[in-house]
């Protein structure tokens, strides 16, 4: 049975079009930074009004940019992994650190011809989803400091599913948030690989 879903948008007050018209076509709960609060506390709002669902919560940032088919992609993902988080986005250029390992294990998923990869954190807040039993844990423990997707790995024991073939790509327009390691993000900001109707296993 297809999981039942709800989504949400978090958005900055400057990119409100875009964030209204991404709600408007998933029929999302739009969350507006009215000002300056910033990406942390905007995902936290978000997280919380998830809590409060009955139905499993999808967040996206305004500048995701989903793939046709999505709504029922995302579902399908979600019955097989309810236990886990589930990102739809791996992008390249952040975070810089991991962009070998991310490579090596796309190579391995390639290799045992898996859809998959895993890593233990979230390393993006593009698109992400939280099984309802770890919202408690990880908002009681949410630091306001970290940005949003260090603020969820922080509190979470257990491993994140990075589909193969993201459901999401990445705008990668301006930036409006002030991360708190204060550095410049200069790197391309685009999904590794981006699902496709017709998208198979590589030759």
């Amino acid at each position: 049975m297809a999981a039942q879903v709800k989504f949400c948008v978090v958005g900055h007050h400057s990119r409100e079009v875009l964030a209204k018209r991404l709600s408007e076509r998933l029929d999302a709960t739009l969350f507006i930074d009215p000002g300056k609060n910033g990406s942390n506390w905007n995902h936290r709002r978000a997280l919380e009004w998830a809590s409060t669902q009955k139905e499993r919560v999808i967040v996206l940032e305004d500048d995701a940019l989903i793939v046709e088919g999505f709504d029922g992609l995302v579902s399908s993902w979600l019955d097989r992994f309810p236990d886990n988080i589930l990102s739809f986005y791996l992008g390249t250029g952040r975070p810089p650190q991991r962009q070998i390992e991310i490579a090596l294990r796309l190579i391995d998923a390639d290799k045992h011809q898996l859809d998959y990869v895993m890593f233990g954190k979230l390393l993006h807040g593009v698109c992400y989803s939280i099984p309802r039993h770890f919202l408690p844990r990880i908002l009681e423990g949410w630091d306001e400091r970290l940005g949003a997707d260090y603020a969820i790995s922080a509190n979470y024991k257990g491993r994140v599913i990075y589909p193969v073939f993201s459901l999401v790509d990445h705008a990668d327009s301006d930036i409006v948030e002030k991360h708190p390691d204060k550095a410049k993000r200069l790197e391309r900001r685009k999904a590794w690989r981006l699902y496709r109707n017709e998208g198979t296993w590589p030759d």
